[in-house]
């Protein structure tokens, strides 16, 4: 099976994300459900939200905060998945509880393994 990297999207305030923490707590279920029914059928790898604090690092600059794109739009958690068909991750990536968010998205990524050696 091949592994595929969900990167879960969606926008942000200046200072954190626009979803409240009773947002979050309500929305849990969904999210135990939605990912539960990847992980009852052995295809979760791992899985997890990220905190809104963050740095960038480049070249010869770190930057405090989270990277956003232009329109505020930030990386706010991950899953990564292992199936046969990229179908089946698209299917699950459309149902992704984050959806329901403006702004929000599911940027789904195959994984290429580093070789044996």
């Amino acid at each position: 099976m091949k592994e595929y990297l969900l990167l879960f999207r969606n926008a942000s305030k200046p200072d954190g994300y626009f979803a409240s923490s009773e947002d979050m707590a309500s929305d849990l279920p969904n999210w135990q459900s939605w990912i539960g029914t990847i992980a009852l059928q052995g295809k979760l790898v791992h899985t997890a939200p990220m905190e809104y604090q963050g740095k960038l690092v480049a070249k010869e600059l770190v930057q405090e905060g989270p990277h956003k794109q232009s329109d505020s739009i930030l990386v706010s958690g991950f899953l990564i998945c292992k199936s046969d068909k990229i179908e089946e991750v698209e299917a699950w990536g459309a149902n992704c509880p984050i959806l329901k968010y403006p702004g929000s998205s599911v940027e789904i990524r195959p994984l290429i393994p580093f070789p044996n050696q």
